[in-house]
């Protein structure tokens, strides 16, 4: 297994310790275990892109370790009253969707690929400066007003991750329609004249 990889996987296995922390309310050590864990995805993708070691299994494993991070983050800080539930729905929400309709495009062997859209960029930058300031908060003790930034934070968190929900969801259905189109075609091809 290539470094960048091992890194990810350790990326991953690190999500149950933050997560014990943060039930705990040891929420410093959790917060430099975000950081760490931050720094870390930089590191595999500079690893990666620098020194030719991208792999297929690396597509994958990345994304499933920062995933799992931010859901993790999310669940576990809604739980606990620190994010807005509704938030917290729409988060985990969306990626259940995309991951549904993704399967369900393998399932029905039409298979499409995911793009990583400026908007989901931009949504998981959002998400992620939110749960780091909340945690940063909780863990550091922010001097006051930062309630007001939490909240913005998490309105905009709301408007990026509905944003990249639209446009994966009218990527989808337009892919759908396609699949539907062509499926047609072919039934109308192998009908007797």
């Amino acid at each position: 297994m290539s470094i960048p990889n091992l890194i990810s996987l350790a990326r991953l296995l690190l999500v149950p310790v933050i997560v014990s922390f943060m039930v705990d309310a040891e929420y410093a050590l959790a917060f430099w275990l975000c950081i760490i864990a931050g720094l870390s995805d930089a590191v595999d993708g500079f690893i990666a892109k620098h020194y030719n070691k991208a792999s297929a299994i690396g597509a994958y494993l990345d994304p499933l370790a920062d995933k799992a991070l931010l859901i993790s983050l999310f669940v576990t800080l809604g739980f606990q009253g620190h994010l807005f539930g509704w938030l917290v729905i729409m988060v985990v929400s969306r990626d259940i969707l995309i991951i549904g309709a993704v399967m369900l495009s393998y399932l029905i062997s039409h298979p499409i690929k995911i793009k990583a859209l400026f908007i989901s960029k931009a949504n998981t930058a959002a998400q992620i400066v939110l749960a780091i300031v909340v945690m940063a908060d909780l863990g550091l003790g922010f001097v006051s007003g930062v309630g007001g930034l939490i909240t913005g934070l998490s309105y905009l968190v709301a408007v990026t991750t509905g944003l990249s929900f639209a446009f994966y969801f009218v990527g989808w259905v337009r892919s759908v329609a396609t699949w539907e189109k062509d499926e047609g075609t072919k039934a109308d091809l192998t009908q007797d004249p």
